[in-house]
């Protein structure tokens, strides 16, 4: 493929590339969804309804460390006591649908990075296209992360308290099915995507738009915005706040050292440029 010329291409030019990089990625994407839709046991009864299940890792492992603690079964779960329900008639099948479409995206994320990366590839030098492929490597690698630690650390919290709050004997949980689903999938997919932080700090650095000064300068209002952010995609306790905010405060130091690393680059090659 012959290379382009991003430099002698109109706005246009560029936006007719962008079109074909997004086509690219849906593509990709459907097509992963459809494999999910395909697979709807191992989505569903392994992958979706995995955490309500008694002996789900996270539950054995925190049945484990409390054994060999206390000597107890504090952190042992024997039943989750609600059951998923469907109350619209089309809600199973449109269920399926969105989430064979949420695990598509997720699927072919590393993908979407990829093309992303291509669109911008030719504005960028060759040194920094040679850096900035370690930053699409460890995007994924982060992005992947984040769903792992969300689907096995986050939704087993979340469920487990939300799932046995009762504020009543007389009342029982009977969770609707969507009410489920969105549980599961928004934590599992914003802690996927929280966990491209670093990956945003370099591109913002690069386009001059943060340094790690102002980075540094608005660590406290940093703190309070993870905090709140933690809290929307958490159950409302402490431990899973904690559990949340943790990570990201450290993916924020570390994006603090990024936009360093790349200010000092762009300030050493302007240097050679004026030198030459």
């Amino acid at each position: 493929m012959a290379k382009v010329d991003s430099d002698n291409m109109s706005f246009l030019e560029h936006l007719e590339v962008l079109r074909w990089h997004l086509i690219r990625s849906a593509f990709v994407m459907v097509t992963m969804a459809l494999v999910a839709f395909m697979a709807k046991g191992i989505l569903f009864d392994v992958i979706i309804f995995g955490p309500k299940q008694p002996n789900f890792f996270t539950y054995e492992l925190f049945c484990s460390i409390s054994r060999e603690i206390s000597n107890t079964e504090l952190f042992c779960l024997s039943e989750m006591p609600f059951k998923i329900l469907n109350t619209k008639m089309a809600g199973q099948f449109s269920t399926h649908l969105w989430v064979s479409l949420i695990a598509g995206f997720i699927m072919a994320f590393p993908y979407i990075l990829w093309e992303a990366w291509r669109f911008v590839a030719p504005g960028l030098k060759k040194t920094e296209r040679r850096y900035s492929r370690w930053i699409l490597f460890f995007g994924a690698i982060l992005f992947i992360a984040g769903v792992l630690f969300g689907y096995y650390l986050i939704v087993p919290l979340s469920l487990q308290f939300l799932g046995t709050y009762t504020i009543s004997d007389e009342v029982n949980n009977l969770i609707d099915l969507m009410s489920y689903i969105s549980t599961v999938s928004t934590v599992t997919l914003a802690t996927g995507l929280i966990f491209e932080l670093p990956v945003v700090v370099y591109f913002l650095a690069r386009s001059g738009l943060i340094t790690a000064e102002f980075m540094r300068q608005y660590r406290r209002h940093a703190i309070v915005l993870i905090l709140v952010l933690s809290a929307i995609i958490t159950p409302p306790d402490i431990a899973s706040q904690i559990l949340v905010s943790l990570p990201i405060l450290l993916l924020y130091e570390i994006g603090i050292r990024i936009a360093a690393r790349v200010v000092r680059n762009m300030e050493k090659a302007n240097t050679a440029i004026n030198k030459s």
